[in-house]
């Protein structure tokens, strides 16, 4: 046998022995699951279809820490109340000749930027204090011409309310202006308060807001806050709004566009969107029946009944060459710390044995070459 042959021969058995050593970038599906089918396997794993994704769906949320709860529209101030540090624009009108309150040529008498003080009270002249925290613009207008009736029975009085410091809101960070806004009104809903601040800044990445309120913490996504008109909550006084970037994240590996922590465009991301926003698959290299998602659950979500997992660790697995499966990917919701990994296909392992064939074919040739 000739020399060259016998090298050949030899970079053959040596490529056929290493085959299951050959070079790639992700596993096969069938390396993921084996342990699964031992006797105790340590994690769970599921293939996803149509008919038992409503039973998937049911089962705990993972990776979203420090969810909050979202006020309604009913629990803000929707009328214009009077707090301490408001200002009142008093006018009292009296037609008496000879009257306490207005002089002899003028029928009225203005009192301006009258302060609510701590006490809840302002003070009007020959009446002392009147005590108006907590009434409308008009419940006290009539309270004070109440307290006039002794001195002055004619006189009409008149009210305007310019609300004080106190009845702020504070907007921070996310928007072009943050800062300090006064309340222009006991209407004044969160939506307004963004648009007053410049809007969202679109430099953020599914933005959330959270609002405080009196010890307590709400959040939503902007995107929810803008679809949702009930979310358009109104703002109570003291009331701090921040905007900032959702931080939740998935990671993708495997034979995808993109080997990297994902941020999550919105809050509701299925399979199918994930695979995209990972640059999909690789045309090459891929196995579209072994799109795995890989999932941890808490010990106190486990149970045995199929309401939840049985065991901590699960494997879901999605065939995307499957009608099934590719509606059942497309319901599928991807949890924040979720990793999607999309194996490798079989065949890529004979397409590398093959060009290791053929370099060996080449080296071959050059050998005989020299060799003539």
């Amino acid at each position: 046998m000739p020399r060259p042959h016998i090298i050949l021969a030899v970079l053959l058995t040596l490529v056929a022995a290493a085959c299951s050593q050959l070079p790639r970038g992700a596993a096969l599906q069938a390396e993921i699951v084996s342990e699964y089918n031992v006797e105790n396997p340590t994690f769970q794993a599921l293939r996803v279809t149509r008919a038992n994704l409503p039973m998937i769906a049911s089962w705990p949320r993972t990776g979203w820490k420090n969810e909050y709860p979202w006020p309604g529209t009913s629990q803000g101030a929707n009328s214009s109340v009077i707090q301490t540090g408001d200002k009142l624009d008093i006018v009292i009108w009296d037609s008496q000749e000879n009257s306490l309150l207005t002089g002899a040529a003028e029928k009225s008498a203005a009192l301006t930027g009258v302060e609510v003080g701590p006490n809840g009270a302002v003070f009007v002249p020959y009446v002392d204090e009147v005590f108006v925290r907590g009434l409308s613009p008009q419940s006290a207008r009539a309270r004070i011409q109440e307290k006039l009736i002794q001195i002055a029975p004619s006189a009409q009085v008149q009210l305007s309310l310019q609300q004080g410091r106190s009845n702020s809101v504070e907007l921070v960070g996310g928007v072009n202006s943050p800062g300090a806004y006064p309340m222009p009104s006991r209407n004044y809903k969160i939506l307004g308060l963004i648009a007053d601040g410049g809007g969202v800044s679109p430099a953020l990445n599914n933005p959330r807001v959270r609002l405080l309120r009196s010890g307590t913490t709400y959040e939503t996504s902007i995107e929810d806050l803008l679809e949702n008109g009930t979310r358009n909550t109104l703002l109570m006084p003291g009331d701090t709004v921040i905007i900032e970037e959702d931080r939740k994240t998935f990671s993708a590996i495997g034979a995808s566009g993109v080997e990297a922590l994902i941020d999550f465009p919105k809050d509701d991301l299925s399979a199918i969107e994930s695979v995209a926003l990972v640059g999909g698959l690789a045309d090459t290299r891929a196995d579209p029946q072994g799109v795995l998602v890989l999932r941890e659950y808490d010990v106190h979500q486990l149970r045995s009944d199929g309401s939840a997992p049985s065991m901590q660790q699960v494997v879901f697995a999605f065939d995307l060459t499957s009608a099934d499966g590719l509606f059942a990917a497309r319901k599928f919701r991807i949890n924040p710390g979720d990793t999607v990994l999309a194996t490798e296909a079989p065949l890529s392992q004979a397409r590398t044995l093959f060009s290791l064939i053929g370099t060996a074919f080449g080296l071959s040739q050059d050998l005989s070459t020299l060799g003539g």
